[in-house]
């Protein structure tokens, strides 16, 4: 029954690969998608279900036991996340079928995005961390293709610079990695985090800690997010909104899973340093948000934002800040993907992204005006919604763990992101209007579909939390106790 671990990795890799013999069957290729991502939905919750009542599934790939061979891991997290990222890819896909010109659905937008989620959830489940470089690789080439689909200037100038910042990252992982099994002899996650207990964690894998801490924040966006508001900001809104949703997740995940289960013994150490990375970038984000007037830009920097909230939470390192950082993990990667689908149509509808060209939307679109409304108020944590639950969490804990300070500066940058949302809704759909319904284009109604399913999966995340909450502590547990994890690879006590 573990075979099912491979699932979500080989469905949409498979169908994916399928696609390109289907160029110019669009209809199919959508169809294909959708089937895919419903599978793979399906997966994860039977995943879910398996983890929650018999505990962590472990799948030795080929036969070979851990430490020797591959294996992949599906615990209550990286189940979590496969479902929530996968849900997520399926509403942007549906996005795509009307925001994207049939010009860009020829070359190959389908498959590229189900091959970015094999990458995704392949980095979600693997237990070996060569091959969490190794899916990190498949997700990024496939943001290459579509962060360059459309061909324009801007998307040409981002790519360049999208490439040689993850060849830069990509290059630092690997001589990590090399350090870490010259120090260690393995490369099995489990066994890793019982050689560094053995040695101790001394000066030298202190020093390669912080190395994959560079790797993992260029790719999360932690402090060094100088290259995330031009790339996200540069290809199609479906496209902005898949990269919003899981890219910078799948690198706030490796932080959670390298310095909970490998680098844990220095806390003082490595987690302060999270935690002061996590304010500055949470101050940097917030003050780009306010201070820009292009859609695309504050979206972009709010991003920025919600990494710094949710690694802060990690930095604190107790239960209930990592219980927040977890719940609002999940959170962020719905209501990241949810406005920028809203975004993008507001920007098809009015054809520019400048706040100060235009207003009065609601008239005209009053669905699509709410739902970016609740939007706004979930991603500045506004109660009942899904964000304030794992906003308290998260600032409870840094309260408990002295760090006030840092709790205020946290709480002072959510109310910056509520300002530079709400200054999106005033100035797209409040005021008079600057045009007439003839003049508006239709491509906007394709938000709204995966709008109300990413909306009402919020509200129900945030009034049901207490349900969410009982998954998200198992996750925790596993977590904040590295042996749980470590004899279910090993099959200790089965």
């Amino acid at each position: 029954m573990t075979n099912v671990l491979i699932l979500p990795i080989i469905i949409p890799l498979l169908t994916g690969m399928t696609m390109i013999f289907f160029r110019r069957r669009v209809r199919l290729q959508q169809v294909l998608t959708v089937i895919a991502m419903v599978l793979t939905i399906g997966v994860s919750i039977f995943l879910i279900h398996r983890v929650s009542t018999q505990g962590i599934l472990v799948l030795d790939v080929g036969g070979w036991e851990a430490p020797y061979g591959i294996n992949l891991v599906g615990d209550m997290l990286s189940s979590l996340l496969v479902l929530t990222a996968t849900t997520v890819s399926l509403m942007c896909a549906l996005y795509t079928f009307g925001s994207i010109s049939h010009e860009h659905k020829l070359h190959y937008i389908y498959p590229f995005i189900l091959i970015l989620l094999c990458g995704v959830n392949g980095s979600f489940l693997t237990g070996d961390i060569f091959n969490l470089f190794v899916f990190f690789e498949v997700m990024l080439i496939s943001s290459y293709v579509l962060l360059s689909l459309g061909g324009k200037r801007l998307q040409l100038r981002e790519s360049i610079k999208y490439v040689i910042i993850n060849v830069v990252s990509s290059t630092l992982f690997v001589v990590s990695i090399a350090y870490l099994y010259s120090i260690t002899g393995t490369l099995n996650m489990a066994h890793l985090s019982e050689r560094i207990a053995a040695i101790g964690q001394d000066g030298l894998l202190t020093t390669v800690s912080f190395l994959f801490l560079a790797v993992f924040g260029l790719k999360s966006g932690l402090l060094l997010f100088f290259w995330l508001p031009g790339s996200y900001s540069a290809p199609p809104p479906a496209v902005s909104a898949l990269f919003a949703a899981l890219l910078t997740k799948v690198g706030i995940y490796a932080i959670i899973r390298t310095f909970t289960l490998l680098f844990y013994h220095k806390p003082e150490i490595t987690h302060t340093a999270i935690l002061y990375m996590s304010v500055l970038t949470m101050i940097l984000g917030a003050l780009g948000a306010i201070f820009h007037w292009e859609i695309k830009k504050i979206l972009a920097y709010n991003v920025v934002v919600a990494v710094g909230f949710i690694l802060f939470g990690v930095g604190v390192a107790t239960t209930d800040s990592m219980t927040g950082a977890i719940f609002y993990l999940i959170h962020d990667m719905l209501a990241k993907g949810l406005i920028f689908i809203l975004g993008g149509a507001i920007i098809s509808i009015f054809g520019s992204d400048k706040l100060k060209n235009f207003s009065g939307l609601l008239l005209f679109r009053p669905i699509l005006g709410w739902l970016f409304f609740i939007a706004a108020l979930a991603l500045a944590g506004v109660p009942p919604l899904s964000g304030f639950v794992g906003k308290v969490l998260i600032l409870k804990g840094g309260v408990s763990g002295g760090h006030l300070a840092m709790s205020v500066v946290a709480i002072l940058t959510s109310l910056m992101v509520l300002y530079s949302v709400v200054k999106i809704f005033i100035h797209s759909f409040w005021g008079e209007t600057l045009m007439s319904e003839g003049d508006q284009k239709e491509t906007g109604n394709s938000a709204l579909l995966p709008g109300i399913i990413l909306v009402t999966l919020i509200v129900v995340m945030g009034l049901r939390a207490e349900w969410v909450l009982s998954y998200v502590e198992q996750a925790v547990e596993t977590v904040m106790n590295p042996s749980i994890y470590i004899d279910a690879v090993f099959k200790r006590g089965t």
